[in-house]
């Protein structure tokens, strides 16, 4: 029997599967080898698509006559960089001696790529795996636990053809639109924006499928704000006491079918006036008939049940870590990989927020495990106390229809030796992901919401309303283990975190009952605009890409798909910044696009508008999926793509440029005087 091939994409990766195998296997320049196995690594990618100028020469020279450039047959090359760790993996897959190859790499798309690159590379070098057994492993954390069973579990390497197909794809298309579109426009419009921004630069204008959609989206953000205007509107308000408290009271009036305004032209919205001199008209009114008594019309009473949020996936780690944290989405990607790396929490690269039925009946050994942190022993206990986690799977924390690659971000309740080498922030988003964890496990959080109506009758006809609605957390729930404070999170209904409530305000009040209005004020508002992006936003407007298609038929389509995936999306912000496309403030983490990306935005806008659309980059990435699903085939996803780039480059090529390029500084300059 022939010795196993384990090959990982990082070396402490490999490291973790060499202590599993526990065979005490000797350190050598590139590997681990023991009596029965050898473990190696990637260290990313050893392989890379070639530049245009290796399929010939003259392409190396940026010419419009030679666009597009589509190659029939694609080529690949070693990274001269990690070349030796090239030819180590190379010889180890290839040895007599071998007859198991398992593929260790990242589990997704992204980890596949960088195996099946090699592999293919080595294949094109004469290499044979014709004979070799192949096999594929796929963990959701680092524990011993899981690689073992990672390891017995491995199914046959071809079993993932399709998500290679996929992989594969996803990089020609990359390839395809970042150097075709790359060129034509930068051929087109470079040297006069270079000359407009008077930039000693040679101005090259980078798009490319995923980061000009982004990039779009910031910029229309940016209009948005600029291009809105303030509206002044004017509320009336009753202060009022009632007699068990010393604290005011605000009810707020609003215009409804009695009114003497309802439905007036003189209002905007329903609870304010366009002019303060309504408001204060309002005023006298309702003295003049109820002096400054108001009668209680209705009191209302409602049991409300907030349930815990659902887990973390990236993107929703990365949009909390931006708002409490203030870091990137980069960085908070980061820190998640090194809790992963330590055994800590499980895989970070997933876009679900639910578990699957398979790791719901075994959920209790993370439960367990975690009673061993002093933090949190007293809410594990609680958990298991409370029995829910048995019941688990009857919720909608777990969805295995919601699962493509890997379930939501949850702590492994190991790996806790390692805590001591972990810096502040490390140890602080790991509190996160495992109180987030723990929370699904406990009881809603029960609110009575008080809804109470106050009125002024002039007449059978006329009533002027006055409201005010408050909550009373009755029961804290999971708020006991989240300690989420209120308005920390954008999620909205039973994906919301509140941590308590608003009240009480008034006391014991009935129906009928008299209130005593201390002061009746006009209180002057205004009108916000859109709030810019911050890192953390952006990554959900990525996510949520349907959310951003108005056609509905499209927007079913793709709902599963978002802009980018969960292991690219902070790199795009990234880029965007690198390329001075836009700006990322470190201390508050709001991104604003500058008046370079601006500019390329305005040409992409006059050439090839697709690219900055949700609908386009969205529908690629489903594209994508259905080949990874074996629903389309590579050919079919192919041929689109191929018609999609030639026809957009020769488009642009056939465009006024002079034209464009003058409307295009006129439209940009005034935003920069």
């Amino acid at each position: 029997m022939g010795k196993s091939v384990f090959i990982a994409e990082k070396p402490s990766v490999a490291k973790e599967f060499a202590k599993v195998l526990k065979e005490n296997g000797q350190a050598k320049d590139g590997y681990i080898e023991s009596g029965s196995y050898i473990v190696t690594w990637c260290v990313g990618h050893l392989v890379t698509m070639s530049y245009p100028e290796v399929y010939d020469e003259n392409l190396k020279k940026w010419k419009i006559d030679t666009l597009p450039f589509i190659p029939d047959t694609y080529k690949y090359q070693v990274i001269d960089a990690v070349k030796k760790q090239y030819e180590i993996v190379k010889k180890l897959l290839l040895r007599d001696d071998v007859d198991t190859i398992y593929v260790c790499t990242d589990s997704g798309r992204e980890g596949e790529y960088i195996y099946r690159l090699v592999e293919n590379q080595i294949i094109s070098e004469g290499g044979d795996f014709s004979k070799k057994n192949r096999r594929r492993v796929w963990i959701d954390s680092q524990t011993e636990e899981e690689i073992l069973r990672g390891i017995k579990e491995a199914k046959d390497l071809s079993e993932y053809d399709n998500l290679c197909a996929a992989a594969y794809l996803r990089a020609k298309e990359d390839y395809l639109m970042g150097i075709n579109f790359s060129r034509v426009l930068t051929l087109t419009y470079g040297n006069g924006i270079k000359n407009y921004l008077k930039s000693d630069r040679n101005a090259v204008i980078a798009v490319g499928r995923v980061m000009s959609c982004v990039l779009g989206m910031i910029v229309r953000r940016e209009r948005e704000i600029r291009e809105f205007v303030k509206t002044p509107f004017y509320r009336v308000i009753a202060s009022v006491k009632d007699e068990n408290s010393d604290n005011a009271t605000e009810l707020e009036w609003r215009a409804t079918d009695k009114s003497k305004y309802f439905e007036s032209l003189l209002l905007y919205k329903e609870n304010g006036f366009k002019e303060r001199k309504n408001a204060e008209e309002l005023i006298g009114e309702v003295k003049a008939n109820s002096s400054n008594e108001l009668i209680v019309t209705k009191v209302e009473n409602k049991k409300e049940t907030n349930n815990p949020p659902l887990l973390f996936n990236l993107a929703e780690a990365q949009n909390q870590c931006s708002k409490l944290f203030k870091i990137s989405p980069e960085q908070s990607l980061n820190v998640i990989q090194e809790l992963y790396e330590k055994k800590l929490v499980t895989y970070p690269r997933t876009d679900a927020r639910v578990l699957s039925s398979a790791i719901a009946k075994e959920i209790d050994k993370n439960i367990k495990g975690l009673k061993s942190l002093e933090k949190f022993a007293p809410f594990a206990d609680d958990v298991l106390a409370l029995g829910r986690y048995k019941t688990i799977a009857e919720t909608k924390y777990v969805d295995d229809k919601q699962i493509t690659d890997h379930y939501a971000i949850i702590p492994t309740g190991q790996g806790f030796s390692n805590l001591k080498g972990l810096n502040p922030l490390c140890l602080k988003v790991y509190e996160l992901i495992v109180r987030r964890f723990l929370s699904i496990f406990y009881p809603p959080a029960i609110y009575n919401k008080v809804s109470l109506t106050a009125s002024s009758e002039f007449s059978e006809d006329r009533c002027e309303n006055f409201f005010v609605s408050y909550k009373e957390l009755k029961d804290e729930g999971y708020l006991k283990v989240a300690k989420v404070k209120k308005n920390e999170t954008d999620a909205k209904d039973d994906d919301s975190d509140e941590s308590e409530g608003n009240g009480p305000v008034l006391k014991n009040i009935k129906k009928h009952d008299k209130l005593c209005v201390d002061e009746f004020m006009v209180k002057e508002g205004e009108t916000s605009p859109p709030k810019p992006y911050n890192s953390g936003s952006l990554i959900l407007a990525m996510e949520n890409a349907g959310k951003l298609i108005e056609d509905e038929d499209l927007r079913a389509l793709i709902k599963s798909a978002g802009i980018g995936t969960s292991a690219t999306r902070a790199e795009i912000i990234s880029k965007l910044v690198q390329k001075q496309y836009i700006r990322l403030n470190q201390k508050t983490q709001v991104i604003s696009p500058t008046q370079l990306g601006e500019m390329i935005v305005r040409v992409v806008e006059q050439s090839i508008p697709p690219l900055l659309n949700p609908e386009l980059t969205a529908s690629w990435e489903k594209g994508l999926k259905m080949v990874a699903e074996g629903k389309i085939t590579e050919t079919e996803y192919l041929v689109k793509l191929d018609d999609f780039v030639s026809r957009r480059v020769n488009k642009v090529k056939t465009l006024n440029n002079v034209y464009n390029m003058r409307s295009l500084y006129d439209m940009d300059a005034k935003f920069y005087k």
